[in-house]
């Protein structure tokens, strides 16, 4: 049974919210399971849209985001 410190039956359990890579100078974003988006906490931090790929959009997706392809 879960509770509230993220144990199952004795077993630490530990999920990851965002996950950022820093690839050839630019942020990749992969899983984000943000409410807005971290993407958007990046632009208001100063950080061009160039400079920041989602990287959980497939390839073919990319150019159509606003944001780095790769």
């Amino acid at each position: 049974m879960a509770n509230a410190y993220g144990t199952l039956r004795e077993r630490r359990i530990h999920g990851c919210l965002v996950h950022i890579d820093l690839i050839d100078g630019k942020i990749w974003i992969q899983p984000d399971g943000t409410e807005e988006g971290i993407a958007a906490d990046l632009e208001r931090a100063g950080i061009p849209k160039e400079h920041i790929v989602l990287g959980f959009r497939p390839p073919e997706l990319r150019p159509y985001t606003g944001y780095a392809v790769a």
